[in-house]
């Protein structure tokens, strides 16, 4: 895709790491450097011309976000600081008002570390157990033993659409299905799948969805948590400030309807214009469709093991190579211009059940091309040559 679309690309860059981050199109920089130049003012709070028009551009995000996701309604959008964040809500808030001792849940062996933890603090504080659903050797959830798992103490059901660490995508809509009919919610970790599946919450029928506006081609800072509406009116709210509120006294507060009582605060205002405009970029967009090609052509080269074969994959391939360490193999390539993530991908368990503490992992992206798969291709082989 050429430089005066994404112009970090610049000359001689391979850039194979949109599972981390993705690259950001010159229509998003320029929608919020337009913003802050042009017309910054604050939101939801005064009636002059600035702060009237960052208002209607700011509400006009989350119905983005609602189209984007198919949710029923706009404010069962909720801004966050991104998927960590919303993860962290959900636990804090849905833990608060439906988990107790004694419940039970259920998060699988291959989730990223911010769909871990907050249900360990979360099972600290109530006394919950977690359970983990297994994976097969080929990188699948074992769906035999996730059924076996769902028992009625079950409460929350915490899977990522895509791992991270592997590409998978794994059964959504299954697992959903499977777990209300036991009475348990699901809360779905979108942030490697938004960019690259279509998203329909209500035929998923996701109690919550979440993902990252940095990996949708959009900027830092800002990530939507959708919510079925009973639920988020049921659930307490996360942070106390401004915005959340309807009134205030030192004798009780009443805090305001959705979707502003989980936005406490002056929000990044100028990140979610810059998610609008990644909507508007990503609507535009062809699917990314070369893992295959990227899978093919790692897997002739020797010495590499490709890590996980599950049947359905999205645009990521993580890889090891005998006799050499995942961080010299990233050293060696970025000297020749390509970038790549090597390490645990913040998923540690799924790296323990493949036996292994890291590895290399390349990622796709809409700006990548055949020929920088083959570029890179050539490239590993000829560190590999000179490695080993």
């Amino acid at each position: 895709m050429a430089v005066d679309t994404f112009p970090m690309l610049k000359e001689g860059l391979i850039y194979f790491d949109s599972a981390a981050t993705t690259l950001k199109p010159q229509c998003v920089i320029d929608a919020i450097s337009n913003f802050y130049s042009k017309e910054y003012g604050t939101v939801h709070r005064a009636i002059y011309d600035l702060s009237m028009n960052a208002t209607e551009q700011y509400d006009a995000v989350r119905v983005k976000a609602q189209k984007f996701l198919n949710a029923r309604e706009s404010c069962e959008i909720i801004f966050t600081k991104g998927t960590t964040e919303g993860i962290n809500l959900v636990a804090h808030s849905f833990g608060e008002a439906f988990i107790q001792k004694g419940d039970e849940i259920l998060v699988s062996q291959l989730e990223h570390h911010s769909n871990i933890v907050p249900w360990q603090l979360l099972c600290q504080r109530t006394g919950a157990q977690i359970k983990v659903i297994p994976a097969t050797k080929e990188g699948e959830l074992d769906l035999k033993a996730y059924e076996e798992l769902l028992t009625d103490r079950v409460k929350m059901v915490a899977v990522g659409h895509i791992s991270n660490a592997i590409g998978t995508i794994h059964p959504i809509e299954k697992m959903i299905r499977l777990a209300h009919a036991k009475g348990a919610k699901v809360l779905v970790d979108g942030a490697q799948a938004a960019a690259h599946l279509k998203i329909d919450v209500q035929s998923l029928d996701a109690d919550f969805y979440l993902f990252s506006g940095h990996k949708i081609y959009g900027p830092t800072g800002v990530g939507v948590l959708y919510g079925k509406k009973a639920l988020l009116d049921a659930m307490p709210p996360f942070m106390g400030g401004g915005d959340m509120i309807k009134t205030v006294s030192f004798k009780e507060t009443t805090f305001a309807d959705l979707p502003m009582k989980f936005e406490a605060g002056t929000p990044p205002i100028a990140q979610v214009i810059g998610l609008g405009a990644a909507f508007d970029f990503l609507e535009r967009q062809k699917p990314v469709t070369l893992q295959s090609l990227l899978l093919e052509r790692l897997t002739e080269l020797s010495r590499v093991n490709i890590i996980g074969q599950p049947a359905n994959r999205g645009p990521i391939v993580s890889f090891t190579v005998e006799g050499l360490h995942p961080l010299d193999i990233g050293t060696m390539l970025n000297l020749k211009g390509i970038a790549i993530r090597t390490g645990h991908h913040c998923a540690q368990p799924a790296m323990d059940h493949f036996c292994i503490n890291g590895c290399a992992r390349a990622s796709l992206g809409v700006y990548n091309t055949e020929e920088e798969i083959e570029s890179f291709v050539r490239s590993l082989e000829s560190v590999i040559e000179q490695l080993c």
